[in-house]
């Protein structure tokens, strides 16, 4: 029974094949990024210890699963009022169960960074330390309800943090120091950022038919139009940034097509759910955004690195 509640959760609320996909896309193209600047910077050959793909994805992972309980916690009344159905308001899993494997995976992660570098445990405290002003809410909690583009920024500054762990499960087993290639790296980030509002905000884009009561969507709260417009904006924006990071590892051209023509089907998809809505639409623009997110770490990390060497 233990067991079946537990694959009935991750089912529901943290699917490991369809997030699992996604955080591999993400953790090796920011451990093959890494790899590749450093490549490009000493004019060598990039290679990647297993070891620190490994750590990157677990590690990655567990920081995902992280977030997901801090929401149940944080999100609790609410969905006890609105959405009774989910797993924590109709007690298929407690709050205590989850916060057990949390500290848990903690461990894990602590384990896992001691034994690549030691160094890396400063980063890791980071990210938890970050994580855990954002279970609070900043002890902001009214001010950033009434205001959600706020609320958005703020929480994801977590991911370029996840990031840059990842990335240093490369370059600190290697140097146990600050890579060398700030600019690309910082490209590398703020296009993480801004990417995260792109899953973000695809993820909360609805047809009238499918949003529900208590549950603030973008589309309730800016407008279905606005919603959708805000979404482009901040995927053109990833584009950009994520060329620029491109750049510095020889591969703009493919990130700006592979992107260009994601960002086309997206307008599309944006257009549709504009004009005719219809029951389902915001799946398409969800999809759409898990699509995105691939495409822009497996060319600017993953691409680079295998044609490097």
């Amino acid at each position: 029974m233990t067991l079946s509640r537990w694959y009935i959760y991750q089912r529901e609320r943290f699917p490991l094949v369809g997030n699992g996909a996604l955080i591999l896309a993400f953790s090796s193209g920011a451990v093959c990024f890494s790899a590749q600047l450093r490549a490009t910077a000493t004019d060598a050959r990039g290679a990647v210890a297993t070891l620190s793909l490994a750590v990157a994805f677990v590690s990655s992972l567990l920081f995902f699963f992280q977030l997901r309980v801090a929401d149940e916690h944080k999100d609790l009344a609410d969905d006890t009022r609105w959405r009774p159905y989910r797993p924590v308001p109709r007690g298929l899993v407690t709050l205590r169960e989850l916060r057990n494997l949390a500290f848990a995976a903690m461990a894990v992660q602590a384990l896992l960074a001691v034994w690549l570098s030691p160094w890396l445990v400063a980063l890791l405290v980071l990210v938890w330390g970050y994580m855990w002003f954002m279970a609070r809410e900043f002890w902001l909690h009214d001010y950033l309800r009434q205001r959600p583009f706020m609320t958005l920024w703020t929480h994801m500054l977590v991911i370029p943090l996840i990031d840059l762990y990842a990335t240093a499960c490369d370059w600190m087993r290697v140097s146990d120091a600050a890579p060398a290639f700030r600019i690309g790296l910082a490209w590398f980030l703020v296009a993480s950022f801004f990417n995260g509002m792109v899953v973000e905000i695809g993820r909360k884009l609805r047809a009238p038919e499918d949003e529900e009561t208590g549950v603030e969507t973008y589309t309730r709260v800016w407008g279905r139009s606005r919603a959708i417009v805000a979404w482009l904006v901040v995927m053109a924006v990833t584009a950009m940034f994520a060329t620029l990071a491109g750049a510095h590892v020889h591969n703009a051209r493919m990130v700006a097509i592979v992107l260009g023509l994601l960002f086309i089907a997206s307008c599309l998809a944006g257009l549709a759910l504009a004009r005719v809505p219809k029951r389902g639409h915001g799946k398409h623009l969800e999809l759409l955004a898990g699509l995105w997110t691939v495409a822009l770490y497996v060319t600017v990390g993953v691409v680079p690195f295998l044609a490097g060497r």
